[in-house]
């Protein structure tokens, strides 16, 4: 109890610091509208999903792609975060207080999960008027659709703890920006996130079936029955949202014991 409340407090400290800089959120919700805007309209049209190039039917395909790109990469801004905390030496401020070691890195999770979830309602209202219409948008399967943006919510935060240890293994906050970035970039394209994974070569639609990242794009197409779902027979793809979490579960776990050893070593 005594850990989670500090996590707390260290979470409210830095949301509180996010109303005071206003431009850093508005700069992190002005990013996934312009690729949701983007998408839409430039690959609207020219890509095949099945057997069709509608571009509505893209547009409905690639929206859970667009969303989970946009939890994930909130990652450099929690690295970031956190080397700038180092940095300027405020971890070594809060080492000195009684307080648990987790905690920390804890509470800056929960902050970053606060803000990654202002930026998917905004981009889920954006997706809406661009024309979005998730195929289970009724009151009886509501449930489904938040279900889905649950399962991306989690793959974000599991994501914030790779940031976390990126942050404390770097020396500048510059760093640990591009050192956020760059590991993103292969694994949200190499997915079925933008293009239909059945098109790929054999050798790449083996790696994009079984990376995490398309396990949560392939759940919340199933859960908001959007079309493209994957007709491979990797596990992942045939039971998403069981390999979403166990995923998620997983880099949580293993990244968040990483990350508060490191930090223990990196604050001594």
């Amino acid at each position: 109890m005594s850990t989670m409340s500090d996590s707390l407090v260290i979470a409210r400290r830095n949301l509180i610091r996010m109303t005071r800089i206003p431009e850093m959120v508005l700069f992190g919700l002005v990013q996934p509208v312009m690729f949701v805007i983007l998408f839409t309209y430039v690959f609207g049209g020219s890509m095949k999903i099945g057997n069709s190039t509608d571009p509505d039917v893209y547009k409905n395909f690639l929206m859970a792609g667009i969303f989970a790109q946009t939890v994930t990469f909130a990652t450099a801004g929690a690295g970031a975060g956190i080397a700038e905390d180092m940095h300027k030496g405020l971890i070594d401020r809060f080492r000195s207080l009684p307080m648990a070691r987790g905690a920390v890195l804890t509470g800056r999770t929960f902050a970053d999960l606060v803000q990654t979830t202002l930026t998917l309602v905004v981009l889920a209202v954006v997706a809406l008027i661009v024309g979005w219409r998730p195929g289970f948008a009724d009151s009886t399967n509501i449930g489904k659709i938040l279900g889905g943006f649950g399962l991306l919510l989690l793959l974000g935060y599991a994501f914030t703890w790779i940031g976390a240890l990126i942050g404390l293994s770097v020396r500048t906050p510059e760093a640990a920006t591009s050192g956020g970035l760059i590991w993103l970039f292969p694994v949200t394209f190499i997915s079925n996130a933008f293009v239909d994974s059945s098109q790929m070569t054999p050798w790449l639609r083996h790696i994009a079936e079984w990376n995490p990242f398309s396990a949560t794009v392939q759940a919340c197409r199933q859960l908001f029955g959007d079309p493209g779902l994957s007709r491979s027979g990797a596990w992942p793809m045939q039971h998403p949202v069981w390999a979403s979490l166990i995923y998620s579960a997983l880099i949580i776990v293993v990244f968040r014991t990483l990350a508060v050893r490191k930090y223990r070593s990196a604050a001594a």
